[in-house]
């Protein structure tokens, strides 16, 4: 594509871009980086969210599981955290593999790697087919969870550092909408086909996994600076910002992805609704939570991510606390008004919680004394290494949501025990938030040695 064209090379690996500096305003807004940017992230989008559908094939396929399958409410719970829990665990590899293979190469690789799930369950959706095939099968799918990482990593690259959060936001945003879109589908197929024909949703998702992954290899690039870097990765895992921004993500993309699969089992187990009314309610909360990321992302670059993050955190707990009062009243209207709710704060948490990442670690290399591109450099190096074991933990949040579930419906026939623990997780995540971020840091005593002292960080704005 002719918008770098000095640095694109053909060939049979495809294209690759040598140099690339976006932080270069010249370059970006006049030597064609923000539309080659723009390309990729607009193409980067459309795998993403069909990865996502497929990661959530199984909140869907849960709904067309009647009594002749010979699943209980428990094994359903326990089905569809089985995929989060894959998908989790593959974005730690998924973030090292846009350096080993290209963000382009990779990008169609990972897309064709979803036709096995889709071709799978295709083949083994039916009535009598064992809980342990099942299960198999379901954990095929945690490759659509694994592509979020690789996106991610892949975008956070083409980006400089001031429009990372809007352009983060707007990739995971239009990711996680593919939520929305597959329970779209299994609502339109089983209020016109019934609810005994799953494949039907399928025979939808395999034509576009092979449309995505063909547009892919004509319109992306590969980034050739973009290099993995275990020193990086190592250096990463040892910061406690690492371990911190996961706690909050597990909060913000935990909530998102576990409430996004455990929607239509929790209507239908808690307020006896049908596979059909449960398929008209369970996309709608979803897709807010995906519209509403890339203004978290947003709101985040204009007032700071950690304040965002911060007031969020607090939305959430009282959004959750309406639906304990509405669990314990059995009010389905009120209810719905607070898990929505829920699942719109998830999305603009995660859009805020996202752009603190390469924000704290910019302000992290200037408090080690790094200026210009210096302090750029080692930000870019440990936020992009962060951000794989950051949204590895964010995923497997989504698999303590639906064990939490399992749990609550077992014992108590009720979601909300369950729900008093994520009310009182988002307590510990917004005093966290507050503790790490928010706080400011002790005045020096009078008459110290300024110079002689490292100068703290100040992550309020990042």
């Amino acid at each position: 594509m002719g918008d770098v064209a000095g640095g694109v090379a053909g060939g049979l690996r495809g294209r690759w871009i040598e140099q690339w500096d976006p932080e270069d305003e010249t370059f970006w807004n006049e030597g064609g980086g923000r539309r080659t940017a723009a390309r990729n992230l607009f193409f980067s989008v459309l795998s993403e969210h069909i990865g996502f559908s497929v990661w959530s094939l199984w909140s869907v396929m849960v709904l067309f599981m009647g009594p002749a399958y010979g699943v209980d409410p428990a094994g359903k719970f326990f089905l569809v955290a089985m995929p989060t829990l894959v998908g989790g665990l593959l974005r730690v590899p998924y973030t090292f593999a846009v350096a080993v293979f290209g963000g382009r190469n990779w990008t169609v690789v990972s897309a064709l790697l979803l036709l096995v799930p889709t071709i799978t369950a295709a083949v083994v959706m039916k009535p009598g087919v064992s809980y342990s095939t099942l299960m198999l099968v379901a954990a095929l799918t945690g490759v659509g969870g694994g592509n979020f990482a690789s996106s991610m990593t892949n975008i956070n690259a083409f980006y400089p550092l001031r429009e990372k959060g809007w352009a983060l936001g707007l990739n995971a945003g239009g990711g996680n909408i593919g939520v929305a879109a597959i329970q779209l589908v299994g609502l339109l197929v089983i209020a016109t086909a019934g609810a005994t024909h799953p494949r039907t949703v399928l025979a939808v998702y395999i034509p576009l996994i092979v449309v995505a992954a063909t547009l892919s290899a004509l319109f992306m690039d590969n980034l050739a600076p973009v290099r993995n870097d275990t020193g990086a990765a190592i250096a990463a895992a040892r910061q406690g910002h690492t371990w911190v921004m996961s706690l909050l993500y597990v909060g913000t993309f935990g909530s998102f992805i576990g409430y996004s699969f455990a929607f239509g089992l929790v209507l239908q187990n808690q307020f006896g609704r049908t596979p059909l009314h449960a398929a008209y309610l369970t996309f709608i909360g979803p897709l807010l939570g995906s519209v509403v990321r890339p203004l978290g992302g947003r709101l985040a670059d204009r007032f700071g991510g950690a304040r965002i993050t911060w007031w969020n955190f607090l939305a959430m707990a009282a959004a959750t606390g309406v639906v304990i009062g509405a669990s314990r009243q059995r009010s389905l209207a009120l209810f719905l008004v607070g898990f929505i709710a829920l699942f719109a704060l998830s999305g603009i948490g995660n859009g805020s919680a996202y752009k603190m990442i390469p924000g704290i670690f910019h302000r992290k290399a200037e408090a080690r004394g790094l200026t210009g591109q210096d302090a750029v450099a080692w930000g870019r190096r440990l936020s992009g290494a962060s951000m794989g074991l950051i949204g590895a933990v964010g995923a497997l949040g989504g698999v303590g949501i639906n064990l939490a579930f399992r749990e609550s419906f077992l014992s108590g026939h009720s979601g909300t025990p369950a729900f008093v623990a994520f009310l009182a997780y988002y307590g510990v995540c917004f005093c966290l938030t507050w503790a790490v971020y928010l706080r400011r840091p002790a005045a020096a005593p009078a008459g110290a040695a300024h110079d002689a002292q490292p100068r703290p960080a100040a992550y309020a704005e990042v």
